[in-house]
Formats: structure tokens, C-alpha cells, sequence
């Protein structure tokens, strides 16, 4: 893993690879997931006291800053809404340069579950690749966080799809998601985000569904055969 990062981003990597970004649900289930991979982490927030009392709930050395200071790490994972994530990219500008940004975000029209609120033939993904020289990655768009958390569902590993442009930053990933002890599946380039998010609208809509009682924001998708 230290020499795919050498060779991404051409210089020594620290063993503190590992930003993410907010401190809600999701933000803390990839959290226990990468101290489960073995990786160091940061977690950067707009407010840097909600950050700090994270990292100090999460303990195995994990750090704090606020959300304005440029990552010095490798991978920086937004597990915050599209157009805070947006804001981010364009606000780091240069200093995301030769980092890998991982989009989460699901552009959900949240007061329907019935619609995208990015153009059709655009994704949340892609449009935050056009503010930022960060290789974006999207991935674990259609993981919710109790089953992230655990890493697993009905005792089988959570598939997490990964789509990207650049071949290094998919593979990067990749390896994050199985050292965390879960399944990466390449889906391709970037533009496949489109189809992504689309797909985590429908498995929205049937947590908020009346007629799937039992869903609630715990469901999985898995890829089987």
C-alpha cells in the first residue's frame, strides 16, 4: 500500500493517510472502519471542538483540525452533503492537488426521495471534479452507516462500487475498502457515478417507503454470484 501511494503521489507517505471529513453518522462509520483497516486518522470539521471530541472518542491516536486546514494525507474522504462538499473542493483549491477526494454524497431531493438535484447527464461526483484538482473517487454513495459501521450485513461483507477516472486513485481505494474488510467493485469511470447515485435514490426512497417498515436505513446491497 505505501508503495501504490509512493508511486501516486510521487513522495514519502506518512502512516497517517487517512482524512475524513464531518463528524455525523456516516463520518463515524467509515471512522471505525479505517481504525478496522489498520490505517491512522484524521477527522477535520467545520467545528474543530466537535472534531476533537470525535477523535478522542475514537481513540488508537486518531487527530483533529478544522476543516479549513489543508490534509496532509492521501486520501480525504467527504462524508458530508454534495454542496458542502462542493464548497470544500473549491475553497482547498491547489492544496487538493495530488490528493484522492472520495464523494459520498447523494444529491437527493430530500423532501421527495424522487429526484436527483443534479442535471441528468451529470453526477454530484463529477461536478465536484470540475472544482478541483483532487483525483475524485466515488464511493460508499450506497452504504448506509449502521452497516458500514459493522462492516458487514447478514454476515457478509458490504460491497462498496468505486468509480473513477484515475486508475491509481480507484486502486488506492480499492485497497482501503478491503483492508476494512469489506468488497470493492470497480464499476469504472467516473460518469458511472451518475448511475450510482441514481441507484441509492431508489434504496432512499424505500427506507422512508411506509410499506418497507422493516428497511429503516439498515438495508445493504449485495452483489451475489
Amino acid at each position: 500500500m505505501r508503495k501504490l501511494f509512493a508511486r501516486l503521489f510521487g513522495r514519502k507517505v506518512t502512516m497517517t493517510d487517512i482524512t475524513i471529513l464531518g463528524t455525523g453518522n456516516m463520518a463515524q462509520a467509515l471512522a471505525a472502519r479505517t481504525l478496522a483497516a489498520g490505517r491512522t486518522l484524521q477527522i477535520q470539521a467545520r467545528d474543530a471542538a466537535k472534531a476533537a471530541e470525535l477523535a478522542t472518542t475514537l481513540g488508537n491516536g486518531v487527530t483533529s483540525a478544522a476543516i479549513t486546514e489543508a490534509p496532509a494525507v492521501a486520501i480525504v474522504f467527504a462524508a458530508l452533503p454534495f454542496d458542502a462538499t462542493v464548497e470544500y473542493a473549491k475553497a482547498q483549491g491547489d492544496a487538493l492537488n495530488g490528493k484522492v477526494l472520495v464523494d459520498l454524497s447523494n444529491p437527493v431531493d430530500f423532501s421527495t426521495f424522487d429526484n436527483l438535484t443534479v442535471a441528468a447527464d451529470s453526477s454530484a461526483a463529477q461536478e465536484i471534479a470540475a472544482v478541483t484538482p483532487a483525483a475524485v473517487v466515488k464511493a460508499f454513495n450506497t452504504t448506509f452507516a449502521g452497516p458500514l459501521t459493522a462492516g458487514t450485513s447478514e454476515h457478509l461483507p458490504l460491497d462498496v462500487f468505486v468509480a473513477a477516472d484515475n486508475a491509481d486513485a480507484a486502486a488506492a481505494v480499492s485497497a482501503f475498502v478491503t483492508d476494512a474488510g469489506m468488497r470493492p467493485l470497480p464499476v469504472g469511470g467516473l460518469k458511472h457515478a451518475r448511475e450510482l447515485e441514481g441507484m441509492q435514490l431508489l434504496i432512499m426512497a424505500m427506507q422512508v417507503n411506509e410499506a418497507l417498515p422493516t428497511f429503516q436505513w439498515g438495508t445493504a446491497l449485495k452483489v451475489i454470484g
